[in-house]
């Protein structure tokens, strides 16, 4: 019998992978949450000599939207949305994808490209970290007004009804 050596253990990236998917995954729904004049002007702007062709054109479908009663209980189908999608491919062989809301297959053309500049080398996280503050902003102002708006409602006891 020969002595084999013992595998050696593959290094563990499970935290880097999980961190580079949470990133992508904020960016990407910043992304889908900017409307089109804010990207196509910041591509313009910075980007607009890159090359780059489709990888999938622009295309519209349907999804279903699923809620849970009582935000944790059991589902069930809300409705239909339209959502728009597209890849693309920067020159480099980068690709990025995209899925926005709505019909606006321009903007979800922008949105892939931001996508493929962010995996390629970040580039855009300047412009990206400026809209979510944006969003988080805007979000934060419409819950100030709904709270403003909320009722209390209590049911008093009466004596009649022991």
């Amino acid at each position: 019998m020969t002595a084999q050596a013992a595998p050696t253990a593959a290094p563990d990236t499970t935290k880097t992978d999980d961190s580079a998917i949470t990133a992508r995954q904020r960016w990407m729904a910043v992304l889908a949450r900017t409307d089109r004049k804010t990207l196509e002007t910041e591509w313009s702007d910075k980007y607009g000599a890159t090359t780059w062709s489709h990888l999938r054109e622009p295309q519209v479908g349907m999804v279903m939207v699923r809620g849970r009663a009582g935000g944790g209980g059991q589902r069930f189908n809300l409705g239909e949305m339209t959502v728009t999608r597209c890849a693309v491919t920067l020159s480099d062989g980068t690709v990025g994808h995209s899925y926005v809301k709505g019909r606006d297959r321009v903007q979800a053309q922008y949105a892939a490209l931001f996508d493929a500049v962010m995996l390629r080398d970040q580039t855009a996280s300047a412009f990206i970290d400026i809209l979510a503050e944006q969003q988080a902003a805007a979000k934060r102002d419409h819950a100030h007004k709904v709270a403003a708006t909320k009722v209390d409602f209590f049911t008093l006891v009466r004596g009649e009804d022991e």
